[in-house]
């Protein structure tokens, strides 16, 4: 994959408003962050062919009368406002726990696809849709043995200057503790990753599994050119971060603390 794949991806797209249905309204006009749309003879028009595609423009036509070619998939219709309850998400937040044990239980195909599904919807930066997912299944093991070779190389060297380190047993099931998938997220723009995976958490936690984002195999993965070989890691993208997911062995019965929230309101 190429660094300027972004671009030459979005010129295979084009923004298309047709005239009969347009009714002049101005809500793309006034909505389109790259202002590239204008109002002319009270129909809207595209400015310029050079645009972020971010579909702002698609969302909002009351006619249906934008659309962006080519996309194999249809945009869908917002048939009802899904509003979400607040309490309900912060207790989500609250209660989540990193999971390091996991149950002997596959995860349907059918959650994965709507894990996966998250981390495409993902808003991105100027629209980069720069999100690679690598699910680790098959090779999931393979990977694993090599992070683990590597960490137990550099390990004598980093007992030095940390007894947590000191105290850790690198074993074979040090990354991914026995979770029966793991998903490697890559991007160009870190954020964008970031945001992926949290999204990605949030379906995750929903289908009722657990999360552990593996920040060793991460590092492991981004310097190891072998497990960047079998990962197939695109040019241009660094891995961002590793969920680890599976079927909890455990369950937390309470929160924990945490420290007043920095905050100044100006």
């Amino acid at each position: 994959m190429k660094i300027n794949e972004r671009d030459e991806t979005m010129s295979k797209h084009e923004v298309i408003i047709n005239k009969e249905k347009c009714i002049g309204c101005q809500m793309c006009i006034k909505d389109c962050p790259a202002h590239n749309i204008e109002f002319k003879d009270k129909k809207a028009a595209i400015i310029d062919k050079e645009c972020i595609m971010c579909g702002h423009c698609v969302a909002i036509c009351p006619k249906n009368a934008v659309i962006i070619s080519g996309y194999t998939d249809h945009p869908i219709i917002r048939e009802k406002d899904v509003n979400l309850n607040p309490n309900d998400i912060l207790n989500t937040i609250r209660f989540r726990r990193t999971i390091r044990q996991f149950q002997k239980k596959n995860i349907p195909q059918s959650v994965l696809e709507q894990i996966v599904e998250a981390g495409r919807l993902t808003h991105t930066a100027k629209n980069m849709q720069d999100i690679s997912m690598i699910v680790l299944d098959k090779e999931k093991s393979r990977v694993e043995r090599m992070a683990v070779q590597l960490f137990r190389r550099i390990k004598p060297f980093a007992n030095l200057f940390s007894s947590m380190i000191k105290r850790t047993n690198i074993t074979d099931d040090f990354f991914f503790f026995e979770a029966p998938i793991a998903i490697v997220i890559a991007s160009k723009d870190p954020i964008n990753g970031a945001l992926a995976a949290q999204n990605m958490e949030f379906v995750a936690e929903a289908n009722g599994l657990g999360v552990l984002y593996s920040g060793f195999f991460s590092m492991a993965a981004n310097h190891s050119r072998q497990i960047k070989r079998i990962l197939e890691l695109p040019k241009g993208k660094k891995v961002i971060t590793t969920l680890v997911l599976g079927y909890p062995k455990v369950k937390y019965q309470r929160s924990v603390q945490r420290e007043k929230s920095d905050i100044k309101f100006l």
